[in-house]
């Protein structure tokens, strides 16, 4: 049974679509069954991420509405054969149920590991639809005043469901403004919005799919971190965070 996981953000801008894209790679790359789900119906553009755009004859309206069923409507990667992506559509947002989505999603997940929803950001009607279908939650977030700012109202919201696990990601982190204190450390923001530190994305691994999604060890920490492999060949010292984490601080 899949795991239902929901990418958020406080704000735009922060990463949050791409973070929930190079997850999916890497947890396909290490070999598990992923949908990547499109509930961000304002911008909604997973499949522009992916790289799959031109491939689905379907949505997740589609399904909703009776026009195909669940399983026709994913669409598979080309590159990565265990994972998939299901779209969505700006057009009929406002009918879109949080049930009748929930009820999609927990028809596709006994045959996959993972469903990675990516969420709105903020905290509209969009996410609330998006949480309501998920079990667990990941909230993206990058050291700066106003994201932060965002991303507690998101970690105060999410508090209100009855998740199993909420994850912290600092994005975009310059470890030398975090040496010279002109940002905050990631464990300082984790401490300020109450949500256990789960990775932390440096500024300059611009990764993008493809090979170099897998150059990134932060993505395969993050991968790794899901599926219980956190403490093999990244290493126990560093926790969560490896080396990756250690460099904040040298």
């Amino acid at each position: 049974m899949a795991r239902k996981i929901v990418v958020t953000s406080g704000k735009g801008g922060v990463g949050k679509t791409t973070v929930t894209a190079n997850l999916g790679v890497q947890l396909a790359k290490n070999g598990y069954r992923v949908i990547v789900c499109d509930l961000d119906f304002g911008l909604n553009n997973i499949d522009v991420v992916l790289g799959v755009e031109n491939l689905a004859s379907f949505d997740v309206v589609d399904v909703v509405e009776g026009r195909c069923r669940p399983k026709q409507a994913l669409v598979r990667h080309p590159h990565y054969p265990t994972l998939y992506s299901l779209a969505s559509n700006r057009i009929s947002e406002r009918y879109v149920s949080p049930q009748a989505v929930r009820l999609i999603l927990d028809a596709l997940a006994p045959r996959y590991d993972f469903i990675l929803i990516d969420s709105p950001a903020g905290i509209d009607e969009g996410f609330h639809r998006a949480v309501a279908c998920a079990d667990e939650a990941l909230l993206v977030t990058t050291p700066h005043i106003s994201a932060m700012r965002d991303g507690a109202r998101v970690a105060g919201m999410l508090k209100s469901y009855h998740l199993q696990r909420v994850g912290l990601v600092v994005n975009m982190v310059r470890a030398d403004l975090v040496r010279r204190g002109e940002l905050l450390k990631p464990e300082e923001i984790s401490e300020a919005l109450h949500v256990p530190l789960t990775v932390v994305v440096p500024e300059e691994d611009k990764i993008f799919l493809d090979n170099v999604a897998d150059r990134c060890r932060s993505f395969r920490l993050l991968a790794n971190f899901y599926t219980g492999g956190i403490a093999g060949s990244e290493g126990k010292k560093k926790g969560f965070f490896g080396g990756l984490f250690g460099a904040l601080h040298r």
